[in-house]
């Protein structure tokens, strides 16, 4: 299955590090795990710090940084994607799930600190919000939360044990 990520880096940074496969290898396991059998398309843009927290602001009124945000162009529930319900790119016939913005700045502060370097906080942050575009949400400590943060806990296992060393 084809799916598509449309990247925009609003900022530079971090050497050589491709997000791009990251995030594609991310975005992948994610759909697979959630038995998406449709070709998706997400748009992502690379910020920094500043640019997350203007848009933080601007579209939540926080008036902080913060490591992803996600834009869905769906409302799904939690598990319940529906392809025949979901918007179209009219030139691909891509189900259209939304939009994500993640700083890589707090992705490499992050990766440091959690102790997993940034590669791995990427491609996190991509399975965080990409759950997010498919309805899953984690406003309170209660039930979402938990369902959340177990499918992120089995998709980074995925992930992580088809890693290339």
């Amino acid at each position: 299955m084809k799916h598509k990520v449309y990247l925009t880096r609003e900022k530079r940074g971090l050497g050589q590090l491709s997000a791009r496969l990251l995030i594609v290898r991310a975005l992948n396991a994610a759909l697979l795990a959630e038995k998406i059998e449709v070709p998706c398309e997400v748009s992502v843009l690379l910020t920094d710090d500043e640019g997350i927290h203007r848009l933080n602001k601007e579209f939540r009124n926080v008036d902080s940084a913060t490591d992803v945000l996600s834009f869905p162009a769906n409302e799904f529930a939690a598990g319940g994607f529906a392809p025949e319900l979901a918007e179209r790119n009219p030139k691909t016939g891509r189900a259209v799930l939304g939009d994500m913005a993640l700083s890589l700045e707090r992705a490499s502060s992050q990766g440091e600190e959690f102790g997993h370097g940034t590669k791995r906080e990427i491609q996190y942050l991509t399975v965080h919000s990409v759950l997010h575009l498919l309805g899953y949400d984690h406003v309170d400590e209660g039930e979402g939360k938990r369902v959340m943060r177990e499918r992120e806990k089995e998709i980074m296992a995925r992930i992580e044990g088809v890693r290339e060393e």
